[in-house]
C-alpha cells in the first residue's frame, strides 16, 4: 500500500492508504478531521471544501494522493490558539448556518473568496458559493456573514 504525506493545519502527516482514497476520506477516516463532511459523493455541494496548497477545493473531488506533499487546511485549522477565524465568528454571530451541515465548506469557500477579493459585493459572493449548496437557508445570512467578516479582515 502506497503512503501519502502531507501537512494538515500545521502539522505533516503520513499514513498509508489505498490509491482511491479520496482526500476527503483520508481526512476524516485517517485523521479523524470530521469537520470536512461528506454530502453528495459528487462534487454538486460543497460541504467538503478545504484548502490545498492555498486554494478551496472540493476534497471529494481529488485523491489524497494528488494532495502528496501538500498544504492542506481543513475547518479545524482555521482557529488560531481557541480564537474562532473572523468567518468563523462572522458566521456564528450572523446567524449564517441552519443545520450546519454545509457551514464547514462554506466558511472555507468564503475565506479564499476573501484572498481573492477583500472587498465583495453581494454578487460576487453569491456567484462565488455557487458550489456550495445550502438547503436550508436563503442565503441571506451567509451573505451578510461573509460581508461582515471582509470588513473585519480588512480592519
Amino acid at each position: 500500500m502506497p503512503s501519502v504525506t502531507m501537512t494538515v493545519n500545521g502539522q505533516e502527516v503520513s499514513r498509508d492508504v489505498e490509491p482511491r482514497t479520496l482526500l476527503v476520506e483520508f481526512l476524516r477516516e485517517h485523521l479523524h478531521l470530521t469537520g470536512t463532511h461528506v454530502g453528495c459523493d459528487t462534487s454538486q455541494c460543497g460541504a467538503c471544501v478545504v484548502h490545498v496548497d492555498g486554494a478551496s477545493v472540493k476534497a471529494c473531488s481529488i485523491l489524497a494522493m494528488q494532495a502528496e506533499g501538500g498544504q492542506i487546511t481543513t475547518i479545524e485549522g482555521l482557529a488560531t490558539n481557541g480564537d474562532l477565524h473572523p468567518m468563523q465568528a462572522a458566521f456564528k454571530e450572523h446567524h449564517g448556518l441552519q443545520c450546519g451541515f454545509c457551514t464547514p465548506g462554506m466558511v472555507m469557500s468564503a475565506v479564499d473568496l476573501l484572498k481573492h477579493d477583500p472587498n465583495p459585493d453581494e454578487d460576487t459572493i453569491r456567484h462565488w458559493l455557487e458550489g456550495n449548496i445550502c438547503r436550508c437557508t436563503g442565503y441571506h445570512n451567509i451573505v451578510k456573514a461573509i460581508q461582515h467578516a471582509a470588513k473585519e479582515m480588512r480592519g
